[in-house]
């Protein structure tokens, strides 16, 4: 008689929690995980990071799914190392070596080649990527040995900074480069590395990658797993931000309590307000007299002083969103299987 798995009572969470995700972990995966450390009900992650990069990723819960968009839209800053003269199958340290050529680097090539993939670019996709082509990643197909045609794809490298790796001088063999780049969504850090190995003409793989930040999350600010294993579960729950440190940068709107109300209900309010493409939009104080404690009600746009939602919290998500991060509650729907 098989043993019946152990059961974990879920519990509305609301927030966001970065977390700095460990290597060998696929993103989903260490959502999971996260998800059961918190015994949260709904959950979400706002975009993946290969297996094998580590960095800060943020995880959203309840309500704040409905804004992980933000996130997968924003800028992002990378930590990379590149090994100059080898280049892989998969662009990177996974791969099998298909070439090896000699490294062999002057005054001014680093320069040259940082001006160059500076600003707006094309990239092609690598063929191990999660991108879907007739329904199916191309991981698979390359996975099967087919190869698949892909269409450029223009991305912005807003900054990049290269460097020959400390322990891997210019004059070696097979020296190392680190790169920091800042750049906009979509933009593939494997094949910068390529590319830049062969601008460099010696073909180069990606050896280890980091990203330090993504919208305004910085990875100083992120939690381990490891760390959140090892905290109680008030720990674990003080770690997850609210909902609206999605909206940073957002115009701030506070609305009284019957346009609050008519507000959640989809329809548009008007006032003095100036044109906004994205604002933030709060009820009254959920408690006392102080503005901080104001209720997210969701998201909006302003346009000739009309005040159009978004997207918008249910009433229940905006009851227990306030309660969360005010004060200590113990809502539980039902239990569920781990």
């Amino acid at each position: 008689m098989k043993t019946p798995r152990a059961r974990v009572a879920r519990r509305p969470v609301h927030g966001v929690l970065l977390l700095d995700k460990p290597l060998y972990w696929s993103s989903n995966d260490a959502l999971q995980k996260v998800k059961w450390l918190l015994r949260a009900e709904k959950a979400g992650h706002t975009g993946t990071l290969d297996p094998l990069a580590t960095g800060v990723l943020p995880l959203c819960f309840g309500a704040a799914t409905k804004f992980s968009q933000l996130q997968l839209d924003a800028d992002k800053t990378y930590e990379a190392v590149v090994q100059l003269g080898v280049k892989t199958t998969t662009g990177d340290a996974e791969g099998e070596v298909v070439q090896s050529r000699p490294v062999k680097l002057v005054a001014g090539d680093l320069e040259r080649v940082t001006r160059q993939f500076t600003g707006p670019i094309s990239q092609v996709p690598p063929m191990h990527s999660a991108l879907k082509k007739d329904g199916k990643a191309l991981y698979e197909y390359a996975r099967a040995g087919i190869e698949v045609e892909r269409m450029p794809r223009n991305v912005t490298i807003h900054s990049l900074l290269m460097e020959i790796m400390p322990s891997a001088p210019a004059d070696i063999a097979s020296p190392a480069i680190k790169m920091i780049v800042k750049c906009s969504k979509g933009t593939y850090i494997r094949t910068l590395g390529e590319d830049v190995g062969e601008a460099l003409g010696c073909g180069a793989h990606l050896s280890a990658l980091r990203r330090s930040e993504t919208g305004g999350f910085d990875v100083k600010d992120s939690v381990t797993l490891e760390a959140l294993e090892a905290m109680t579960e008030d720990e674990r729950r003080a770690c997850v931000q609210p909902v609206d440190a999605l909206l940073k940068g957002h115009v701030r709107v506070v609305l009284g309590e019957d346009d609050a109300a008519r507000f959640l209900s989809g329809l548009r309010r008007r006032g003095s307000w100036a044109d906004a493409g994205q604002v933030a939009v709060y009820g009254p104080p959920a408690q006392g007299d102080d503005p901080l404690a104001s209720t997210l009600l969701g998201t909006a746009l302003i346009k000739a002083g009309e005040l159009i939602p978004t997207r918008l919290l249910n009433p229940l998500e905006v009851r227990q969103a306030s309660m969360q991060h005010t004060t200590p509650h113990e809502s539980v729907r039902q239990a569920e299987p781990v």
